[in-house]
C-alpha cells in the first residue's frame, strides 16, 4: 500500500513537471477572465453606447451617461452627458480631461495622458449640445453643478479604473479642472491646468492693460494698433462686404444686433487674438495700415474670424458666454488708440452675446472662493502659462497653504503653451511631478511614445471672450 502511494505521488510530480516544462498553461491556475471594456462600462447604471472608432494600441469609445440636471435635487430630471474613453489598460493611471466646451469624438491624447501612458476619459461640459437638458434651465449651469458631473462620472468609472486619476484641461478646460478639485479635492491625485485664467475681481482688469503695454516689441505693438485703428477707419466699406458675405452664407445678426455691431466686436478682438494664437515672429505678417482693403479684410478674418459674432457662431458657445456673465468673469481693456472710432460703448460684454430670454446675474464670490482655495488649501496642482498669452495676465497663484504645487511659464509662449515648451530642467521636473502624482515611476520624460495624430494639440480658435 505504501509503495503504491509513493508511486502514485511520484507520477503526479513527474506529470506536473513535464507539463510545466512544456509550457502547458492548463497546468497552472487559470487567470480570471475580464469582460470586454465596453461591456464593463455599459454594465454601469446610466451608461449607453454611442460608437467606437478603432485606434491602434487603444480602444476609443463614445458613451452617454445619464446625469441629474440638478445634483442638489436629483429627482428633478436628467440629461445625457457625452464622454469618450481612450482605453489603454485598467492597471494604468487615468486622466480626466475636459476642454470646458464640446468633446471631440476624434481620438486625442492630452499631454498628461502621454506622460503617464494612461487611459483618458474626456467629458463634454454640461449645456454644450448634445449634452444639454431639455428644456434648458440655465440656472443649473454653474461651476459646482459641472464639477458634480465630473465627480459622479469619476465615481461610476473608478471601480473599473482603480489606479490613480489626474485631472487636466487647457484654457476653460484648465479652469474646469481647477474648479473640480476645489469642490471634490479627494477625487484626483493631481491636476495639470494649462493657460487657465483666474478673474478674481471681474471689474478690476488693469492687469490686461499692463500686459498689452509690455507684450512683444514696441514695433510690433505699434504695428498691431495701427492696423486695428485702420480697420475702423474703413469700417463702412468692410462692413458692407461683411454683410454681403453673411447674406451669401445665410449668417444672421439677431443676437448682437447688426453686422456693424458684430464688426466692432471682431475688430476689438484683433490685437488680443493675435497674441493669443500667434508668436512674436508672426509680427512680420501683420499688414501695414496702408495695405489694401482686401489685405486688411483677409487679415481680420484670419486673426479674429468674421463668423464669430453671427447668430450661428455665437450659438455654439452660448453656455460659455452665460458662465462668463454669471460666474467666470470676462476681460476688459483700454484702447486709447481707437478713441473716436468706437460706436457702441459697453457692447464688448457677455450679456450681449446671450439671447435676452436667458436671464443672467453675476455672482461675485464664485471666483474669489476658488482663488482662496488654490492659495490656501490646494495640493498637487500644476499651472502652465505662456508668457505672451493675454489670458495669463490674470493667472492662478499659489500661497503658503499650497502643497506640492507649481506654476510654470513658457518663455514667449502663447495660448497653446504646455510642459513640452518649458526649459529642459523645468520640463523634466514638471514631468516627474505628474508621473509621481499618477503613481508611476518618475522618468522625467513621456512614458508613451509620441503619436502625431493622437497627440495633435490644436489651439481651438475662439474670439477673445472665449478662453
Amino acid at each position: 500500500m505504501g509503495k503504491a502511494l509513493r508511486w502514485l505521488l511520484s507520477l503526479v510530480i513527474l506529470v506536473g513537471a513535464a507539463g510545466m516544462g512544456a509550457g502547458n498553461a492548463s497546468a497552472r491556475p487559470a487567470a480570471p477572465q475580464q469582460s470586454d471594456i465596453k461591456e464593463r462600462v455599459l454594465a454601469i447604471p446610466g451608461m449607453s453606447f454611442v460608437e467606437e472608432k478603432p485606434y491602434e494600441g487603444y480602444r476609443f469609445l463614445v458613451f452617454n451617461y445619464t446625469q441629474p440636471v440638478d445634483h442638489r435635487h436629483p429627482s428633478k430630471g436628467t440629461f445625457k452627458q457625452r464622454f469618450t474613453l481612450l482605453h489603454k489598460a485598467t492597471d494604468r493611471p487615468t486622466v480626466f480631461y475636459t476642454s470646458g466646451y464640446n468633446v471631440t469624438t476624434t481620438p486625442r491624447r492630452s499631454e498628461p495622458t502621454q506622460l503617464v501612458d494612461g487611459n483618458q476619459v474626456s467629458m463634454e461640459y454640461r449645456f454644450f449640445t448634445p449634452s444639454r437638458p431639455q428644456p434648458a434651465d440655465w440656472s443649473k449651469l454653474d461651476i459646482w453643478q459641472a464639477a458634480s458631473d465630473q465627480h459622479r462620472l469619476y465615481r461610476a468609472l473608478k471601480p473599473v479604473y482603480g489606479e490613480r486619476w489626474l485631472a487636466t484641461g487647457g484654457s476653460k478646460g484648465g479652469m474646469t479642472a481647477t474648479y473640480y478639485r476645489r469642490f471634490f479635492p479627494r477625487d484626483m491625485a493631481g491636476t495639470v491646468a494649462y493657460v487657465a485664467p483666474n478673474d478674481v475681481v471681474n471689474k478690476e482688469d488693469s492687469a490686461y492693460d499692463r500686459f498689452f503695454r509690455g507684450v512683444g516689441t514696441a514695433e510690433c505693438r505699434s504695428k498691431l494698433n495701427a492696423v486695428q485703428r485702420e480697420a475702423l477707419v474703413r469700417r463702412d466699406e468692410i462692413v458692407a462686404r461683411y454683410q454681403k458675405w453673411a447674406d451669401d452664407e445665410k449668417q444672421t445678426f439677431s443676437v448682437i444686433g447688426s453686422a456693424d455691431k458684430a464688426y466692432e466686436n471682431v475688430v476689438l478682438d484683433l490685437v488680443w487674438a493675435f497674441w493669443q494664437y500667434s508668436l512674436e515672429k508672426d509680427c512680420a505678417d501683420v499688414p501695414a495700415a496702408t495695405a489694401t482693403t482686401d489685405e486688411l479684410y483677409d487679415f481680420i478674418d484670419t486673426i479674429s474670424g468674421f463668423s464669430a459674432y453671427t447668430d450661428q457662431g455665437l450659438e455654439t458657445y452660448t453656455p460659455y458666454y452665460y458662465q462668463a456673465g454669471t460666474e467666470l468673469g470676462s476681460p476688459t481693456f483700454r484702447t486709447p488708440h481707437l478713441d473716436g472710432l468706437l460706436r457702441y460703448p459697453g457692447i464688448y460684454a457677455p450679456r450681449n452675446y446671450v439671447p435676452r430670454d436667458i436671464p443672467m446675474h453675476f455672482k461675485n464670490r464664485a471666483m474669489r472662493d476658488v482663488d482662496n482655495w488654490v492659495r490656501h488649501d490646494s495640493q498637487r496642482m500644476m499651472f502652465v502659462y505662456g508668457q505672451n498669452d493675454p489670458w495669463g495676465a490674470e493667472p492662478f497663484r499659489l500661497g503658503k497653504g499650497s502643497e506640492d504645487s507649481y506654476v510654470y511659464t513658457v518663455a514667449g509662449g502663447n495660448h497653446g503653451s504646455n510642459i513640452a515648451g518649458l526649459t529642459a530642467g523645468e520640463k523634466a521636473k514638471a514631468t516627474a511631478a505628474v508621473q509621481r502624482w499618477a503613481g508611476v515611476s518618475p522618468a522625467g520624460k513621456p512614458l508613451a511614445p509620441s503619436d502625431k495624430r493622437l497627440d495633435k494639440r490644436d489651439v481651438e480658435r475662439h474670439p477673445v471672450l472665449r478662453p
